[in-house]
């Protein structure tokens, strides 16, 4: 399968990763919640040149996860903002960090840590059990089929060949 055909898999990592998975939009997404909001601002965080950074940012508008607003109608000037399907990333990012600080950190440790601001205490999020709060650890999950196979198993638009998580 090439790449550009990741996001036809029944699976929702492959479909994700369709939208997310290259190197720079991950870090375009980072850098919307440090509330990085314009073009100028994207480009000079991350270095990135103008052609990819405009076809990134159309990628995350098309998706859903960002939205265009202008902001300076007479140049014509838009900046970026996260949408309600943009949020939800947070989670993915938190663990993206949290795994980045545990394995490729150096020697002088995380570079950035989080203080929750409810409590006022530096956090490390952890994914829990939405039923029972406990602590979702690999070890404790099994997955299975769930509707999204079984419907087109069902139906006969699916087969074990075509991909699965």
């Amino acid at each position: 399968m090439r790449w550009e055909e990741i996001d036809s898999q029944v699976c929702s990592i492959a479909r994700a990763l369709a939208i997310f998975g290259d190197r720079w939009t991950l870090l375009i997404i980072r850098d919307a919640f440090r509330r990085v909001r314009r073009f100028s601002e994207f480009q000079k965080s991350l270095g990135i040149t103008k052609h990819r950074l405009s076809d990134r940012l159309t990628r995350l508008v098309d998706s859903g996860i960002l939205e265009k607003r202008m902001y300076d109608e007479k140049r014509s000037r838009y900046e970026y903002r996260l949408t309600a399907k943009g949020l939800d990333l947070y989670p993915v990012l938190m663990s993206v960090v949290n795994w980045g600080d545990k394995w490729v950190c150096d020697e002088d440790g995380s570079p950035v840590v989080f203080t929750h601001t409810q409590c006022g205490h530096t956090c490390h999020p952890k994914m829990v059990c939405d039923v029972c709060d406990g602590e979702i650890v690999a070890t404790d999950i099994e997955p299975s089929v769930g509707p999204g196979v079984a419907q087109k198993v069902s139906r006969g638009d699916w087969s074990p060949a075509m991909g699965e998580s």
